[in-house]
């Protein structure tokens, strides 16, 4: 599945799009704005690799941090709300994790990435352990950000 697939499904259903990203730096929505046209559906993101930034800017509780850590369910679930409603979009999507190569531990090890989806009627989240370096890390949970929007607006739009 591919950015050039998920911009054809946002126009066809008249829907706009917005990122939260942390441990993808900005990849998605470079790959987002990799096709032309992007403009249409693709209102903007927030990269927020810090903690201070997704509460301060994304609207996550610092008590959520506290409680759960930014490397959540809970955390993604409040980046992908809060990033559509900045952007006035219909949906959004987070991204947070730990990419590696360094910063893992036994409870949150390198490679686990949480992919929140949020609209208007509906939220979910998806759970992974990628494997690779750094580089790859990032890329597969790009592309799987990609293909589970694809996913949720075949089966709720």
């Amino acid at each position: 599945m591919s950015a050039e697939e998920l911009g054809k499904a946002l126009v066809q259903r008249n829907l706009t799009l917005s990122t939260a990203e942390s441990c993808t730096g900005g990849l998605l929505g470079h790959l987002i704005t990799n096709v032309p046209g992007a403009s249409r559906y693709y209102l903007g993101g927030v990269i927020s690799y810090s903690n201070e930034i997704k509460t301060s800017i994304l609207g996550v509780s610092e008590s959520t941090i506290e409680r759960f850590g930014a490397v959540s369910r809970e955390c993604a679930v409040e980046m992908a709300s809060g990033v559509r409603q900045i952007f006035g979009a219909d949906i959004g999507v987070a991204t947070t994790g730990i990419a590696g190569s360094g910063g893992g531990t036994p409870e949150k090890p390198v490679g686990l990435v949480y992919i929140a989806i949020a609209s208007t009627h509906d939220t979910e989240t998806h759970k992974f352990l990628f494997k690779g370096t750094r580089v790859e890390i990032k890329t597969q949970i790009a592309s799987k950000a990609i293909a589970l929007l694809l996913e949720f607006l075949q089966s709720r739009f």
